[in-house]
C-alpha cells in the first residue's frame, strides 16, 4: 500500500470511530476543539528539479535558511525575481524540498502589480492557473501555468479533524476577533497524517483582519457542518 492509500485509510478510520462514539453518546462536548494557530504565507516559489538547474546552475542544490511550520518543509536561502506583463518582484524566497512542478504563489496585491490574473487554488491545483516568468541569476524560466493565489487553508492530522469535528476538503468559516476583526469564509479544511496543525492565510488576508502570524483564531462551521462525516 502506498503512502496515499495508508493516509486515506487512516482518515476514513478515524471517521469511523468518531461516527461510533457520537452514535453513542461517548464523545464529550468538551473534546471538539475550537481553535487553530494561524501563520502568514508570503509569496514564494516552488521549484522542480530541472528549473534549480536553469535558474542557478547545472548541478546546483537548494539550501535549506530555516524551518516552517509544515514537518519536513523550510524556506531556502535561495531568492528568485518573479514576472509578469506589467511588472516584477524580486527576492521571492524558495520553499523546499523540491516539487513535482514548479508552483509561485502570490496575493491578489502581487498580482495587480504584475498585471496577471491567477485563480485562488490549492496548492497543486494548476491546470489553467496564470503564466508568469522566474528570473534566477543564471537563467529564466517562462511557465505556460504555474501562478496562484493559496486558498485559505487549516492543515491538520486525522486526530485533529476528528477533534474538531470536520473532515478533509471541507469548507468551514473561521472568526477574528480584535480591531479588524472579522469572518474569514470558504477556508479549506487539508487532512493528512504527516501535517502539523496551522492555518495558512496570505498577506493580504493577514493586513485586511490585522493579523500578525502569532494568534488562534476560532472555526465557526457552518449548520450541518460539525461531525457530518457523510
Amino acid at each position: 500500500m502506498n503512502p496515499v492509500d495508508q493516509s486515506n485509510l487512516l482518515i476514513e478510520i478515524t471517521r469511523s470511530v468518531v461516527e461510533e462514539l457520537q452514535k453513542n453518546n461517548l464523545l464529550e462536548a468538551g473534546s471538539v476543539k475550537e481553535f487553530v494557530p494561524v501563520s502568514v504565507s508570503a509569496r514564494h516559489v516552488h521549484l522542480q528539479p530541472e528549473h534549480i538547474g536553469i535558474l542557478f546552475g547545472e548541478g546546483y542544490s537548494l539550501t535549506k535558511l530555516k524551518e516552517i511550520s509544515q514537518p519536513r518543509q523550510y524556506a531556502c536561502n535561495e531568492q528568485v525575481t518573479i514576472e509578469g506583463p506589467r511588472g516584477r518582484i524580486e527576492r521571492v524566497r524558495i520553499l523546499g524540498p523540491v516539487r513535482n512542478q514548479t508552483q509561485v504563489e502570490i496575493s491578489r496585491t502581487d498580482a495587480r502589480k504584475m498585471g496577471l490574473n491567477p485563480p485562488v487554488r490549492s496548492s497543486g491545483n494548476l491546470k489553467g492557473s496564470s503564466p508568469i516568468t522566474i528570473i534566477g541569476p543564471e537563467g529564466r524560466i517562462s511557465l505556460e501555468e504555474g501562478c496562484i493565489i493559496a486558498d485559505r487553508h487549516i492543515h491538520m492530522t486525522p486526530e485533529d479533524a476528528a477533534c474538531f469535528g470536520v473532515k478533509d476538503q471541507q469548507k468551514v468559516s473561521v472568526g477574528v476577533e480584535g480591531e479588524k476583526g472579522g469572518i474569514m469564509m470558504q477556508v479549506t479544511i487539508r487532512v493528512r497524517e504527516n501535517y502539523a496543525l496551522d492555518m495558512h492565510i496570505d498577506t493580504d488576508d493577514a493586513n485586511a483582519f490585522g493579523l500578525a502570524g502569532n494568534e488562534t483564531l476560532k472555526i465557526i462551521p457552518s449548520k450541518g457542518d460539525r461531525h457530518d462525516y457523510r
